[in-house]
């Protein structure tokens, strides 16, 4: 895996990743993309924690890596982080603050406008939707 952008094909940028060394320039992706296609600061931020989430979840629960994808249609950005992981239960409650963990899915449920999870091929996609503001 690289862990660098690869060539964006029909609006779509994608970068691999493998392990933590690779995390950097995934997040550096979404907040570049989020920017440049002018979701609000918070948004950006948001979406980058929310990509950084996931991924940490896969480097973490898979052997495989993943990949990001990151495109918009006019009035949204999406990204979806594909890996080998097992589907994702949406609609988590946030664990006490006690707990050690479990806290990932349920913060990128709160900071994107939309999170949807599906498998496919042999993969998990969990998608992500910003919707651009004003």
């Amino acid at each position: 895996m690289s862990g660098h952008p690869e060539q964006a094909t029909d609006g779509v940028a994608t970068v691999a990743y493998g392990d933590a060394g690779d995390l950097p320039g995934v997040r550096a992706l979404a907040r570049a993309r989020a920017q440049a296609y002018g979701l609000a600061a918070d948004q950006v931020d948001g979406l980058t924690i929310a990509v950084s989430e996931l991924v940490t979840n896969t480097l973490q629960h898979t052997r495989a890596g993943g990949r990001l994808r990151i495109w918009g249609d006019g009035s949204s950005l999406y990204c979806e982080v594909i890996d080998s992981g097992p589907q994702r239960r949406l609609g988590a409650v946030m664990p006490e603050p006690a707990a050690d963990r479990g806290r990932g899915l349920a913060i990128v449920e709160r900071l994107c406008d939309e999170v949807t999870s599906l498998t496919d091929a042999g993969f998990t996609i969990v998608r992500l939707r910003m919707v651009r503001r004003g």
